[in-house]
């Protein structure tokens, strides 16, 4: 069975670019008679509210994408990303990484082609005493190996990248104690028995540090489908920070069927000027009719 997920960060109202990756995951899930899971991510204590949650909940009852099962939220997992921490580093895998910001972010630090910060590897061959010495708390990096990850996505096709190539080891708890989003997650799908990931294009270069995980934490991978992003007219991506088109402002002025019949139209499952609940999408919903490129706001709503 199809087990997918909605995954949001409850650090304040849903916009219409977490509705449309919802929607998108939603369809794909009940099209195929599959089990929804609701998490709330809220790793970081200093963005993500309670309150936030339960508005996230309440607006997604509004546009009727249901759910069958939450999962514990992140904040309360914390043993859970411990375990898988523990056996990683009892393998070998995981250092400390004392390198400030300034440090990674030197005008001689390495890139990659696509111009993303790659980290050298600067703490990986610290001696015991040289880590010693230090005073200020370290974050922890997971050890990458010197080969290619591809990935086959549902939408965007192949991906692959060398993770020491193009990524480097990357962070899997952060000096707060804090344990980063690529662990998480991994550990969090696992867990559910998450079978296919849907989210926006833009963390489809997250997904080979990701099969990593996978792969040292003895599990199989999801299916991904990386799907285009809603870009506000003068080509910004959406944002929370920046309140564009949240759910208070369009549960205001629109209905839920107006609201997923435009943006159904953006992802090429019916004609334009139609209106459609989330029940009537799923009935006719296919990926082939998805677009692979970003798309504008949908008019209705801009």
């Amino acid at each position: 069975m199809t087990v997918g997920r909605f995954a949001p960060t409850p650090s304040g109202r849903m916009h219409l670019g977490n509705v449309w990756s919802a929607l998108l995951s939603w369809l794909s899930v009940r099209s195929r008679g599959g089990e929804m899971v609701l998490r709330m991510e809220d790793l970081d204590p200093r963005r993500c509210r309670p309150e936030y949650a339960v508005q996230l909940r309440e607006d997604l009852r509004w546009l009727g994408l249901d759910w069958d099962r939450e999962q514990t939220p992140q904040s309360q997992r914390s043993g859970a990303y411990a375990a898988a921490f523990r056996a990683l580093a009892d393998r070998g895998l995981v250092y400390p990484c004392y390198c400030s910001r300034a440090d990674l972010h030197a005008a001689d630090a390495p890139h990659a082609a696509d111009g993303r910060l790659l980290y050298a590897g600067t703490c990986r061959s610290l001696t015991e005493a040289e880590r010693r010495a230090k005073t200020k708390p370290p974050a922890w990096r997971l050890e990458v190996p010197d080969r290619e990850f591809a990935v086959q996505d549902g939408l965007q096709g192949r991906y692959a990248e060398n993770l020491a190539r193009e990524s480097g080891d990357f962070i899997i708890r952060r000096a707060d104690g804090v344990y980063a989003y690529q662990l998480a997650v991994v550990v969090d799908d696992i867990a559910a028995g998450v079978t296919e990931v849907v989210r926006g294009r833009d963390l489809l270069d997250s997904t080979p540090r990701q099969r990593w995980l996978y792969e040292l934490l003895n599990a199989p991978p999801p299916a991904t489908y990386h799907v285009p992003l809603l870009l506000a007219p003068d080509g910004r991506r959406l944002s929370k920070r920046e309140r564009d088109l949240d759910l208070g402002a369009l549960r205001a002025r629109t209905t839920p069927e107006a609201l997923l019949g435009c943006l159904a139209v953006q992802a090429g499952q019916i004609p334009p000027g139609e209106t459609a609940s989330a029940q009537e999408l799923a009935a006719v919903f296919t990926w082939k009719k998805v677009p692979r490129e970003n798309l504008p706001v949908p008019q209705i709503v801009q």
